[in-house]
């Protein structure tokens, strides 16, 4: 069976006030020397009892001089500095109290004032009900947001290229194409120039063949009577190849 919790209140009734005191003392003696046996450290305990003639001392008279006379051996400043009553005591936990309150209060704040902006970015929300405070903190939130997206698109600026001088985010979204096959009719006989040409094409990698096309195609545009390899040859992709045609 749990113990029931003790209320931490003036206890009015005398006699059981008076046994409260002893059994608490005893357990108080009993903490200090094993406080001062597991951690090898100095303690003493003095009390001024309202049921005692004298007062009463821990561990003894001698005990309580030699810890008293080391204390009085560190200076003033240090003392201070780790010294408390019970007035100071609570006040430095209600000042840490505070503090926390304040920053879970700040928070809950900005997580509100974050789904605020939210909403009335989706058409949700509606901001002539909000005071002045509500919607300078919307405006620091947005300016935090557009802030944050400016670096984004700062970074991907600045993202390197690969060797082909394209992007590794960009390269990825290019096709490669099949190989191309240059076809002459059959009356029309291969000749070496046109082995050397389908050779050097086949070797070259996607982009330099996209850009080989363009310059052809712009070529033949500017000087019609322009061919490569005469007037029977064109040029098709592998995989619409006719195998009448074969080479």
């Amino acid at each position: 069976m749990t113990r029931k919790k003790v209320k931490l209140a003036y206890i009015t009734n005398d006699s059981t006030r008076k046994a409260t005191y002893k059994k608490r003392t005893k357990g108080l003696m009993k903490k200090l020397s094993e406080l001062s046996t597991l951690c090898d450290i100095d303690s003493c305990s003095i009390m001024y009892s309202p049921y005692e003639s004298q007062l009463e001392v821990w561990p003894s008279h001698m005990g309580v001089q030699q810890v008293l006379s080391k204390l009085e051996t560190i200076p003033e400043m240090e003392k201070s500095k780790n010294m408390l009553n019970q007035e100071s005591f609570l006040s430095q936990k209600i000042t840490k109290a505070a503090e926390q309150l304040k920053k879970h209060c700040k928070e809950n704040w900005e997580k509100e004032m974050s789904q605020v902006m939210f909403n009335t970015i989706c058409g949700k929300g509606v901001l002539h009900g909000l005071n002045f405070e509500a919607l300078s903190e919307i405006n620091l939130l947005l300016d935090k947001k557009m802030s944050d997206i400016d670096k984004r698109i700062d970074a991907l600026d600045k993202t390197p290229l690969n060797p082909q001088g394209v992007s590794s985010s960009s390269s990825s979204s290019l096709v490669a194409l099949p190989p191309m096959i240059m076809v002459a009719p059959e009356a029309m006989p291969r000749t070496s120039t046109e082995d050397i040409v389908q050779e050097d094409v086949n070797e070259m990698d996607p982009i330099q063949r996209q850009q080989w096309i363009m310059e052809l195609m712009s070529n033949n545009n500017n000087n019609p009577q322009t061919h490569v390899g005469g007037d029977g040859m064109m040029f098709q992709f592998g995989d619409n190849i006719n195998p009448k045609n074969g080479l």
